[in-house]
C-alpha cells in the first residue's frame, strides 16, 4: 500500500503545483491520474497551445507549463500512480482514507486533494453522418501538434475560446483557415474576437457566420466540408476538419464518494476549499463556489490555501508562521535558513 501525507487525485497543473506548495510545508505528496503522463489536459489535449494568463509568462505552451511544474516540484520527490483511475474510497478509524484505483492499487493518506480538472471528459461531437469514419483521417477534436496542419486547408467549427485561439494560431501554419460558427457573435475573450476579425481583414482567416457544418466529404479521409448558411449549402475544400465544441465532463467514480455535488462539480468552502467531508479538498476546475473562475491561476491559489489548511489539520496545536521563499528560500521552511540574494547583499554592506 502506498502511504503519503496528501493524496492528489489529478496530475494536471493544479495538482502538480500542489506538490510544490505542500513540499514547502514538508508534506509528502502522491498523485493519481488516469492518463499515462502528468499534465492533464495540457499534455493530453493541447500541449502546443499557447497560454497567456500565467503570471510572469507573457506566453507559454501548455506542454512547457507542465514541464516547468514538474521541474519545480521534483525536489520534493512526489510519487505517481499513472494510467489508473481513482475508484473507491474508505475512511479508516484514525480518520485517514484508503483510495483504491481501477487496477487495485491502494493508497493511504490523511488528506485527499481532488484536483481532477473536469474529471473524465469526452469531446462534444457534431451530429454528422459517418463522422466516426473520418476520425484520425482528417477529423480531430483536439490539436496536439499544430505542425500536422502545416500548409493544409483547415476548417474549424465553434465559437468559444478554443475555436478562436486555434484559428489565430493556425493562421500562420495552415495554407487556409476557415472558421464556421452558428451565430454571428462569438463567446470567447474580446481580444481574441478582435484578433480574428483583424486576420479576416488581412485575408488570413475566412469566417462564415451564422452557419453550420452539415456534412463531410471524402472517400477515405476529409476532402471537403458542407457548410449551410441561410438555407444554402456550399462545399469547402478541406484537408482537415476540427470541431471545437468543448468537452462533456463527468466526475466518474468520485461522484459516488458522498461529496456534495452541484452541476457536476464539487461544492467547497472557500476558506480552504474543503468539501463536506473533513480532510477531503477539491481544487481547480473540479470544484464550484460562488464567483468560481475556471482558470489555471485560480487553481494555483486554491492549492496554496488548501495546503495551509492541510498542514494545520495534520499538526493540531502547532503554531504555523508564514515565511516567504524570497527570504527563507526553498529549504528555509524546516528551520535551516537559506539566504536570499537581497539578504546577502545587506550582510556585505
Amino acid at each position: 500500500m502506498i502511504t503519503t501525507d496528501i493524496l492528489i487525485i489529478g496530475a494536471g497543473p493544479t495538482g502538480l503545483f500542489t506538490v510544490f506548495e505542500a513540499g514547502l510545508l514538508k508534506l509528502k505528496c502522491h498523485l493519481i491520474d488516469a492518463l499515462p503522463q502528468p499534465g492533464g489536459q495540457c499534455s493530453e489535449l493541447y500541449p502546443k497551445k499557447p497560454i497567456y494568463d500565467i503570471p510572469g509568462f507573457p506566453e507559454i505552451l501548455a506542454g512547457d507549463l507542465t514541464s516547468n511544474l514538474l521541474e519545480q516540484g521534483k525536489q520534493f520527490q512526489p510519487g505517481f500512480t499513472l494510467g489508473e483511475r481513482a475508484e473507491t474510497i474508505e475512511t479508516l478509524a484514525d480518520g485517514s482514507f484508503i483510495v483504491t484505483t481501477n487496477k487495485g492499487t491502494q493508497h493511504n493518506a490523511p488528506i485527499i486533494a481532488i484536483a481532477g480538472g473536469l474529471g473524465s471528459f469526452e469531446p462534444r461531437k457534431p451530429q454528422l453522418e459517418n463522422i466516426d469514419s473520418y476520425e484520425d483521417n482528417g477529423l480531430a477534436y483536439f490539436i496536439k501538434d499544430p505542425e500536422v496542419y502545416r500548409d493544409k486547408k483547415v476548417v474549424i467549427a465553434g465559437g468559444g475560446d478554443s475555436a478562436l485561439d486555434w484559428s489565430i494560431f493556425l493562421a500562420d501554419v495552415a495554407s487556409e483557415v476557415t472558421l464556421v460558427h452558428r451565430r454571428n457573435e462569438f463567446r470567447g475573450a474580446l481580444d481574441s474576437v478582435e484578433r480574428v476579425q483583424e486576420l479576416k481583414l488581412l485575408n488570413k482567416i475566412n469566417i462564415i457566420t451564422p452557419a453550420e457544418i452539415t456534412g463531410l466529404q471524402g472517400k477515405h479521409k476529409i476532402e471537403g466540408v458542407a457548410v449551410t448558411k441561410d438555407g444554402d449549402t456550399q462545399i469547402i475544400e478541406a484537408d482537415a476538419f476540427i470541431p471545437l465544441f468543448g468537452l462533456s465532463p463527468k466526475l466518474g467514480p468520485i461522484g459516488d464518494w458522498g461529496l456534495e455535488i452541484e452541476k457536476n462539480a464539487i461544492k467547497v468552502d472557500t476558506v480552504d476549499y474543503q468539501t463536506n467531508i473533513p480532510g477531503i479538498y477539491a481544487i481547480g476546475d473540479v470544484n464550484t463556489y460562488e464567483g468560481k473562475l475556471k482558470l489555471i491561476l485560480c487553481g494555483f491559489h486554491e492549492a496554496t490555501l488548501m495546503c495551509q489548511s492541510a498542514y494545520k489539520r495534520l499538526n493540531p496545536g502547532k503554531k504555523f508562521v508564514l515565511k516567504y521563499t524570497t527570504v527563507s528560500g526553498i529549504n528555509g521552511f524546516d528551520g535551516t535558513r537559506k539566504e536570499s540574494p537581497k539578504a546577502v547583499v545587506k550582510a556585505i554592506v
